[in-house]
């Protein structure tokens, strides 16, 4: 028997990294997978991987726009009537090609100095070149998307009285990440956001909770450079990257029946990069 088994569970951005993998390992562990991206054929080969080809469910839709969320909710309905898990998954990093190569060229500058001087003198400037464009699309995927996905999860849900509700944080919600003042604000808005929302669901049987990650291996943090790269193993007491699955088998004990008596919490798998 597995951990979820007869569970219904969508997870939002599930077609790479980190949803990728909980997507994978919520299969095994017997869940039904709904498996939310911007694109049907991404999402559909996730299925494929989990062999649930029939039996889940594929859907396109793009968590910042509240009617596509809702047109996908109904989708879910019609397939399954049921929803027992939600991860709110979709996000996005630095994905502007001028903004990341900017970025990386001045960590490397900061490492460069900092290894002569032992002290950092040029500033990363991230904050005064943020476009509007820019922190109104971060704010949008992670924190409306995280809302609007909820607001709809918790109106079957809280009918049903049961559920489990993860939201993906950050880290950088956490301490605040140099570099990436939108999504530092994103992530701590959904650590936010989850307690608020754990406090008042619970009370309907549904648990709130949140994962802020370290960092992860995967195709948002590929654009990383190889010396930044070395410089984050070498601050982070494990030594290494974390990996999607060390994600996912934590997504896995927050949507199963062993964390009902966890509440409103952000847990951090981070290889010690924060400890708190």
């Amino acid at each position: 028997m597995g951990r979820l088994d007869g569970k219904v569970a969508l997870v939002t951005g599930g077609a790479s990294g980190i949803g990728r993998a909980i997507c994978l390992s919520f299969a095994k562990e017997g869940a039904t997978i709904i498996c939310n991206d911007l694109t049907t054929e991404t999402a559909q080969k996730v299925l494929e991987e989990c062999g649930q080809q029939k039996q889940g469910l594929a859907v396109k839709a793009d968590v910042s726009r509240s009617r596509q969320v809702v047109a996908m909710f109904d989708r879910i309905h019609k397939k399954c009537s049921t929803l027992d898990i939600l991860v709110n998954n979709a996000g996005i990093g630095l994905d502007n090609a001028q903004t990341r190569a900017r970025f990386n060229k001045v960590l490397e500058k900061q490492q460069a100095e900092l290894a002569k001087d032992g002290k950092i003198k040029t500033a990363l400037a991230a904050t005064q070149n943020l476009t509007d464009e820019e922190w109104d699309r971060m704010l949008g995927i992670h924190l409306n998307g995280t809302f609007y996905c909820t607001r709809e999860a918790l109106r079957i849900m809280e009918r049903q009285g049961s559920g489990k509700i993860i939201n993906l944080a950050s880290i950088c919600g956490m301490t605040g990440c140099a570099g990436a003042p939108h999504y530092s604000a994103a992530k701590a808005g959904i650590m936010g956001f989850t307690r608020a929302v754990a406090r008042e669901a619970i009370v309907s049987g549904v648990n709130v909770n949140a994962i802020a990650p370290g960092y992860i291996d995967t195709p948002m943090t590929q654009a990383i450079t190889d010396a930044v790269r070395k410089a984050i193993s070498l601050a982070t007491p494990a030594g290494r990257f974390g990996s999607p699955q060390d994600i996912a088998n934590l997504a896995i004990y927050l949507a199963s029946e062993e964390s009902n008596f966890v509440v409103g919490q952000v847990m951090s798998p981070n290889g010690g990069y924060v400890i708190a």
